[in-house]
């Protein structure tokens, strides 16, 4: 199955940089959360399948504290989708990959229409 390639994040300007020119995923974890790491593959897998124009961008919330503080990130996992860099949907802690899946559908296929 192909997957979506997953550009980690390492400062602040490489994320705005990236949110400015496409559409994203990005999911904010940390290495020692295992429920952030087992999530990774899976949503690359759901963007190459359903969503090929996405990325996934991955914020390790321990080394890049500044930009999990700019985004509110508490507690993880934390997903967020952003279109025309804006947030769009933002899923935490409970939450499963039917959910995030029909969030982003609707804003996905607005994409097309321009």
């Amino acid at each position: 199955m192909s997957t979506t390639a997953i550009h980690y994040i390492e400062s602040p300007e490489q994320l705005e940089a990236l949110l400015k020119q496409h559409a994203a995923v990005l999911l904010f974890g940390a290495p020692s959360c295992g429920v952030c790491q087992a999530l990774k593959p899976h949503i690359a897998a759901m963007l190459a399948k359903n969503f090929p124009k996405m990325l996934l961008a991955y914020i390790d919330c321990e080394a890049q504290v500044e930009i999990a503080a700019r985004y509110h990130v508490f507690s993880l996992p934390v997903v967020e989708s952003v279109f025309y860099g804006k947030p769009f949907g933002r899923f935490s802690k409970v939450f499963s990959l039917s959910d995030l899946k029909e969030a982003i559908a609707r804003p996905y296929e607005l994409m097309d229409e321009e």
